[in-house]
């Protein structure tokens, strides 16, 4: 019942609260409630939970605190990501394990778990655990279901007097037509977001506190299909990347005219349409390789041994396939700027440099238990370092620092970019083109200030989604609202021919 009713209260809270967006303040007080009730439940029933509850708390915490401070689309997307971890990591620390020592399977399992448990927890809970008939009768409770009862028989008649007076007095109609005209669309609208987040906070506590599994052994029985079969998986994929980086540092060595001459493209195009295939590549090799590692956990010394040869190899293999393609990328943004996919892709491969070194410190020295703690650490490393870069404000300046001649200023890319980028777009306002203030200017007035959308855009967002980045914007925008009003456009070139 106390599970139910915190995830009544949190359903509430979340549908007063969430139902105003882009998503800000508000965000980050319903993860502060979230943390909060499960600290009442656990404190309140003595929960033995893990060591490592405390410091997720206040991990999902300066998590939420992000939604109000950054407007990157992005990176409210990772940060929810990585609440959906935190909470799945939560899920296993409230039932007193320790999140040390584990396999990255369980970490997989244990967000699986939680997921299921978040969308259908709340049926098993209700119909099972909460025994309605141990609820006491006596009471309140008995008044309160009496004075329900003694409604419910009023209504037809209540119904019926009611439409004889009204039609009996024009002014009581009027006052009762007023009195009861109710948006049912709002109603219905509010009864599924409160009924929504009640069903998957109660579910998400359900497998958290209440859900009937043992704790996840730490030796579990590792499925094993001898080094014949995954030896020759591992040396078929070191062949393949072998002869990948043989082209790759002929043609990287051998520069732009060997390229063109063997492919009929720039090096900018060649570094283009290669870059996002090769992180897709690097990418898929971690599983690959924990896979192999998991296959001969328990196979003998000699079969180990041979195992981390092959993948200490596959990994050499794919520092220079990970080093081509930073290359190209390098090469890519000098060419043609830099955007969101372009920075966010190159931030995953600095985090699987970071995973792929920590697995060969771990893994392939027989200490795999502790690979997964570390790299989950790890990436939550990057994403805070990607907060303190500002990636919208860093996209920006970066674009308006690269020469004009190569390619022009992308003004409507930039003012389609978060809050973040508007100071930085405003601090260079004087040294773009032309026609690049004129597209600027358009486009920073019609989004964040009220008259230069129709006043169909609000001058400033509510308390519940109040943002840092958006507050400042808008402030800029508004300091700087003459010059950019007085921004003349030049006219087209009438067409020739």
């Amino acid at each position: 019942m106390e599970v139910l009713a915190t995830g009544v209260v949190l359903g509430i809270a979340g549908d007063a609260l969430l139902r105003a967006t882009p998503w800000g303040l508000n965000a980050f007080l319903c993860t502060v409630a979230l943390a909060a009730a499960a600290a009442w439940l656990v404190h309140r029933r003595r929960i033995a939970v893990g060591r490592d509850a405390p410091w997720l708390a206040m991990a999902a915490v300066l998590l939420g605190s992000n939604f109000a401070i950054r407007d990157s689309g992005a990176l409210r997307a990772l940060d929810a990501m990585g609440l959906a971890i935190l909470l799945a990591l939560a899920g296993l620390s409230l039932r007193g394990v320790a999140l040390r020592g584990r396999d990255a399977w369980e970490y997989v399992r244990s967000g699986v778990v939680a997921a299921l448990s978040a969308w259908f927890g709340v049926w098993p809970l209700m119909a099972r655990d909460i025994r309605w008939s141990e609820l006491p009768t006596g009471g309140a409770l008995r008044h309160a279901r009496g004075a329900i009862g003694g409604a419910l028989l009023a209504f037809p008649v209540l119904l019926a007097f009611g439409g004889l007076f009204a039609a009996a007095d024009p002014v009581f109609r009027n006052v009762v037509a007023t009195a009861l005209h109710v948006d049912f669309s709002a109603v219905a609208s509010h009864l599924a977001l409160t009924a929504l987040w009640t069903a998957l906070t109660a579910g998400y506590f359900w497998g958290a506190l209440i859900r009937r599994a043992p704790p996840p052994a730490a030796d579990a029985q590792a499925l094993s299909l001898g080094i014949v079969p995954v030896g020759t998986a591992l040396g078929l994929v070191n062949l393949l990347f072998l002869v990948f980086v043989v082209i790759q540092l002929r043609y990287f060595f051998g520069g732009a005219e060997l390229v063109q001459s063997a492919t009929d493209l720039t090096y900018a195009e060649y570094a283009r349409r290669g870059f996002f295939e090769l992180v897709a590549a690097s990418g898929l090799v971690l599983p690959f390789l924990l896979g192999a590692e998991r296959l001969l956990r328990d196979a003998s010394r000699e079969h180990q041994r041979t195992l981390r040869q092959l993948s200490g190899l596959l990994l050499a293999l794919l520092g220079v396939v990970m080093a081509s393609a930073l290359q190209r990328m390098r090469l890519y943004v000098a060419e043609f700027g830099l955007s969101e996919t372009r920075l966010y892709a190159t931030a995953f491969m600095i985090y699987l440099a970071g995973a792929f070194a920590w697995f060969a410190v771990t893994v392939l020295r027989g200490h795999w238990r502790r690979f997964a703690f570390g790299a989950l650490v790890q990436g939550f490393a990057v994403l805070g370092g990607l907060h303190l870069l500002n990636p919208d404000a860093l996209i920006v300046r970066t674009n308006l620092a690269r020469p004009a001649v190569q390619r022009p200023f992308d003004a409507v890319y930039a003012t389609s970019l978060g809050a973040d980028a508007v100071p930085d777009l405003l601090a260079a306002f004087a040294r773009l083109g032309d026609q690049d203030k004129c597209r600027a200017a358009a486009a920073l007035l019609a989004r964040w200030t009220p008259e230069g959308n129709g006043g169909k855009q609000p001058a400033a967002d509510g308390w519940r989604n109040w943002n840092l980045a958006r507050a400042r914007a808008r402030r800029a925008v508004h300091e700087h609202a003459a010059l950019l009003k007085a921004t003349p456009c030049p006219a087209s070139r009438p067409p020739t021919g």
